[in-house]
């Protein structure tokens, strides 16, 4: 059975195509259709302002606003928002929906007396523990620190007197652990 149409002049049009054209009529419906199944990103920024307490762009948000070109699957339920670092410094937004995702947003530095009261955990010059972890292993050797830090910050660290300088995240005071993949 065949199903397309040809008209005078040639052209032949098949019913398949129609669904195909009929955005193009009408690009609000292609719009609509689109974001059905999408999270809009102003969404996520609602979410992670509404974690933080502060907006896009100021201390103690995020960074900046999600970018509008973002093409994540439509959450079913509330969107997820929790610290993804010890130290406050990005948030992980997450949907368990059909289709799952996670996200980090980067946190702007909050500025004020909260800030500046926090002192470091670490000095230069302290002894630390370097911790290497990877999956089913983890190696560790004595270090010194060559900068000073606080809880879930990137410092400076050298495990011997000839070896080279690494980055390591400070987990606690005298600990700072280098992830292996």
């Amino acid at each position: 059975m065949d199903t397309t149409t040809t008209r005078r002049d040639g052209w032949r049009l098949s019913p398949l195509i129609l669904p195909m054209l009929l955005p193009l009529c009408d690009p609000h419906a292609e719009a609509q259709a689109r974001a059905g199944g999408v999270t809009d990103p102003a969404t996520i920024d609602r979410a992670v302002a509404a974690f933080t307490g502060a907006p896009s762009g100021t201390p103690g948000g995020a960074r900046a606003a999600s970018d509008p070109r973002l093409r994540l699957a439509a959450c079913a339920a509330p969107l997820a928002v929790s610290w993804h670092t010890p130290a406050r410094t990005s948030v992980a937004v997450e949907c368990a929906g059909p289709t799952a995702w996670r996200i980090f947003i980067a946190v702007a530095a909050a500025q004020g007396p909260a800030a500046a009261a926090a002192p470091p955990v670490v000095k230069r010059g302290d002894a630390l523990t370097v911790v290497v972890r990877g999956r089913g292993f983890s190696v560790q050797q004595a270090g010194e620190a060559l900068e000073a830090g606080g809880l879930g910050d990137w410092i400076t660290v050298r495990t011997s007197r000839k070896g080279e300088p690494l980055r390591a995240r400070i987990e606690r005071p005298g600990l700072a652990v280098i992830p292996a993949g």
